[in-house]
Order: structure tokens, then C-alpha cells, then sequence
């Protein structure tokens, strides 16, 4: 007698999930199948396809993570395959998750951390989607302040690993045959460890010495190593002991350096790793309590999105960081605010709503004194930084002269350790002479930029003169053009 093969049960929590989001069985396929596209995938679902999956069948590979990030999408709600009756797989938004605690947050930024230190090929391939943006940026502005982030103090002669079982001394080991037992130094941080004042002080030095060094060389120097510093000193620390007070300083110094992070990888054209940095030091910033930094990642990831061109996306983060943090922030906060945010407006070509923001932040940077606590890192906001935006919003708003008047006022007040900044500019004031018609002095700056360029590890240095010569392109049998050519070819 021949055995019946086991019938499917129909999926109930899918069907429930498709008629809340109104979608038809070929929509959700079209959806699926767009969304692969954004991953690489070239995926070829149909209205039979969701039948199937209705009648019990399950989809393979990281299909049932890219329908529950449909339905995410769509409802406004984080959701997993299990949810949807499906099969558990590996989320294909992995670490652009908003933990739902400092634990999880933890876990979370190791095991990007540990990732990138051995696969960083794989991970500079992945790409950046600007609808993982709205999930991280929503839950960090209403989200509640975590209530507690201490952890147990080890115990007296032992330590506290992770999962918080108490382990002995280490093991005294002989250094040859028939010598006494000596202990064994411990030269590297273990999990359990007591944090210190000290250890919070050498991280923040650590981030002051690679911050400069991107300044200078470009994010591909030194990002590597910044990397492993986070996974071989950064997370045993955040796993170590603590109090609330050394922890909030614990997880605020780990968000500097794990937005730093995300900031080179940016500069290296490594867009969705560094999306995905910038979301877990979002993380990191409200554990820590401290809601100004918070406004100052969704800086970075506003940058980020002016730079690819998604300027709608650039305007949104920007004022969900102005709302994060109010009025109650330093003038100097708020001039950085409203400047990121009239980029956004730049690239979509918005002029007045540019103008105004623009006007904002230089009224808000007058308004700073020299007496005002600014935090550490709105530092570099002064008039150097905001006569820059100045200059790429003009630029972007085809408003040339204007765009080289801040342009040259920016080098002018620039302190030539921001080597990188310098150039961004001096590509800017380049591209203003040639939209006013000066075509030997548009030529000259850029030579100077692209021999700058060649000499750093920038992928944003490169774009930059390559947007140049796209904007040369139309002047190209011009004797200042293939003068340019020429010196560019010198530099290999």
C-alpha cells in the first residue's frame, strides 16, 4: 500500500497579513520581486507563487525574509517569517535592526563588528536601501529611554563571561619542565572585566587619533584596524562590569567609535555596511542617554543620503533629528542641523526651502558664543564648515557665483588638517568656475584636486573629480581640458 505524502496546512498568518495590507497575490509577488532587485536578487514570483505559498508551501532561501520585509514596509511594523507562518532564515536586513535592548544591541554591533573584520570583501558588496532608513529613525525618536544598562560587578577572584556564569582565575600553567607554576599575565581585555574611567578615556583617544587620521588620508587607512579595536577591546568592554553611570559613558564612547566606523566605510564607497554602522551607533547613542549624539548619527546618515542622491530621505532624517533634540540644544547644534538639512533640499533643486534652512543655520551659528558647552563633536561646525555647505547647496542650485564666493571662503578659513574637506571644496569652487564660463582656473583646481585625490583612500575623493570631468565633458577637444587630461594621466 502506497503512503500518502503528508498534506500542506494552509497558511492562515500569511493570508490574515495579506488582506490587512490589501494587497492582490500578484501584487505581493511584484513586491518580492522588486525588493530582490534591490539585494542582487533576480527573482521571478507570480500570483501562483503566493497560492502556493497560501496552500502551505515554503518559499527557499531568503524569500520568506524578503516577504516579511514587504509587509514591514508596508504596515509599518517589524515583522519575521515566523510571523508570517514561514520557515525562520537569516534576515536579509541584518544589522539594520533597532534593538529592543542594550543587550541586544550588543549582540547586534559584535557580530557586525566580528563580520567585517573577516569578510570585508563580502560585506562592502552590500547594498544600501533607503527604506531601512524609516524603521531606525522612527523607533530612536519615540522610542523610551532604556531604564537600565548596568552590568553585575564580577565576583571576587573570578570573572563574568557573557552569558553571566562566574568562572575562576586562569588556569597557572609551567613555563617549562619542573618550574614553579607561575600566573599567566593577562595582557588582553576578557569579557567580565570591570570597566574603568581609564578604559572610557583611551576609547575616546582612539577615536580622536582615527579621526584624524580619515581627515588627512581618506577612510580606507586606517578603517580596517579601527575595526578590530571595536571587536577585540571595544565589545569584551561592553561586555565587561559595570555601573550605570561608567556604562552610559561606556556606551556613548562605542557609539562615537562605531559611527566613526560607519563614516569610513561611507568614504570608501561601502554604502550599506556603512548604513548599517550608522543604525547601530543610533542604537548605541540611546543607551547611552544621550539624545544630542542621537541627532548627530542621523546627521551622518542624512549625508549619506545626500550623497547618493536620495535627497526626500536626507530632509526626513534631518528633522527627526531636530525634533529628537528640540530647542533645548546649542545654537551650534542647530546651525549643523538646519545646514544638513538644506543639502537635502540642494539636491532635489528645492531653492527656497534651501535658502531658508541655510539661513537658519548661519543665524544659529550667530547666535553660539565662546561660553556655550558644545559637544565634541559639533566642533568642526564653524564658519569654515557652514561657508562649505554654503557652497554645495549653491553649487547643487546651479547658483555659480555664489557657490565660488563660499567655496574660496571655506579654503580660506580651513585648517589644512581637514585635508579631505579641502578638497570636497576645492572640487566645488572648480565646478562653480566652470559653470561661470572660467574654464583655465575650472581646469587648474581640478588638476589640484585629482592629484590630492590620488594620493588618498577616498572613494568619495575619487567621485568627486570624476563629477568634474563628467561636467568637462562638453568642453573636451578645449586646450585647458586636454591640458587637465594630460596631468590627470601623470598621476596614474
Amino acid at each position: 500500500m502506497t503512503e500518502r505524502p503528508a498534506q500542506r496546512i494552509p497558511n492562515r498568518q500569511l493570508a490574515a497579513l495579506i488582506a490587512e495590507a490589501g494587497f492582490s497575490n500578484a501584487g505581493l509577488a511584484r513586491r518580492v520581486d522588486q525588493l530582490g532587485l534591490e539585494h542582487g536578487l533576480d527573482l521571478r514570483y507570480d500570483k501562483t507563487s503566493v497560492t502556493r505559498w497560501l496552500r502551505g508551501q515554503q518559499p527557499r532561501g531568503t524569500t520568506p525574509a524578503l516577504i516579511a520585509e514587504v509587509f514591514t514596509r508596508r504596515l509599518g511594523r517589524r515583522l519575521t517569517a515566523q510571523d508570517l507562518g514561514l520557515d525562520a532564515c537569516a534576515p536579509v536586513y541584518a544589522g539594520l535592526e533597532f534593538a529592543a535592548s542594550p543587550e541586544e544591541a550588543v549582540d547586534i554591533v559584535s557580530g557586525l563588528w566580528r563580520k567585517d573584520s573577516g569578510s570585508h570583501a563580502e560585506l562592502r558588496k552590500i547594498a544600501f536601501t533607503p527604506a531601512g532608513l524609516v524603521v531606525p529613525s522612527r523607533d530612536w525618536l519615540i522610542g523610551r529611554p532604556d531604564d537600565r544598562v548596568a552590568r553585575a560587578e564580577a565576583p571576587p577572584g573570578g570573572r563574568v563571561p557573557p552569558q553571566g556564569r562566574p568562572v575562576g582565575r586562569p588556569m597557572a600553567v609551567p613555563e617549562q619542565p619542573g618550574q614553579v607554576p607561575r600566573q599567566r599575565a593577562r595582557t588582553e581585555r576578557e569579557p567580565g572585566q570591570r570597566v574603568t574611567g581609564g578604559d572610557i578615556a583611551a576609547l575616546r583617544s582612539v577615536g580622536e587619533l582615527f579621526r584624524a587620521l580619515d581627515h588627512a588620508y581618506g577612510g580606507g587607512h586606517a578603517r580596517q584596524a579601527l575595526v578590530r579595536y571595536l571587536e577585540h577591546e571595544a565589545e569584551p568592554m561592553l561586555r565587561g562590569s559595570y555601573g550605570e553611570q561608567t556604562g552610559r559613558r561606556l556606551f556613548a564612547a562605542v557609539a562615537d567609535l562605531t559611527r566613526l566606523a560607519g563614516w569610513t566605510s561611507f568614504d570608501i564607497g561601502a554604502h550599506g555596511l556603512a548604513q548599517r554602522y550608522f543604525v547601530q551607533a543610533l542604537r548605541l547613542a540611546q543607551a547611552a542617554g544621550d539624545r544630542a549624539y542621537g541627532s548627530y548619527v542621523l546627521v551622518t546618515m542624512s549625508r549619506q543620503a545626500v550623497y547618493l542622491g536620495h535627497g526626500r530621505e536626507a530632509i526626513q532624517l534631518a528633522r527627526v533629528a531636530q525634533q529628537g533634540v528640540g530647542s533645548s540644544a546649542p545654537p551650534a547644534v542647530q546651525a549643523l542641523l538646519y545646514a544638513v538639512e538644506a543639502r537635502g533640499h540642494g539636491v532635489l533643486g528645492e531653492v527656497r526651502a534651501c535658502t531658508a534652512s541655510l539661513v537658519r543655520s548661519e543665524r544659529a551659528l550667530e547666535a553660539s558664543r565662546t561660553t556655550d558647552e558644545v559637544p565634541h563633536w559639533a566642533r568642526f561646525f564653524d564658519e569654515a564648515q557652514l561657508a562649505d555647505e554654503f557652497g554645495h547647496c549653491h553649487r547643487d542650485l546651479q547658483q555659480y557665483r555664489a557657490a565660488a564666493q563660499h567655496a574660496e571662503r571655506s579654503l580660506q578659513l580651513r585648517a589644512p588638517a581637514f585635508a579631505r574637506s579641502r578638497l570636497f571644496c576645492r572640487v566645488v569652487l572648480a565646478c562653480s568656475r566652470l559653470g561661470l564660463g572660467e574654464l583655465d582656473q575650472a581646469c587648474r583646481l581640478g588638476a589640484e584636486s585629482a592629484a590630492q585625490a590620488s594620493e588618498m583612500r577616498s572613494a568619495r575623493a575619487i567621485e568627486y573629480v570624476r563629477d568634474f570631468e563628467r561636467r568637462l565633458e562638453p568642453y573636451r577637444d578645449a586646450a585647458p581640458v586636454r591640458g587637465y587630461r594630460d596631468k590627470v594621466a601623470t598621476l596614474g
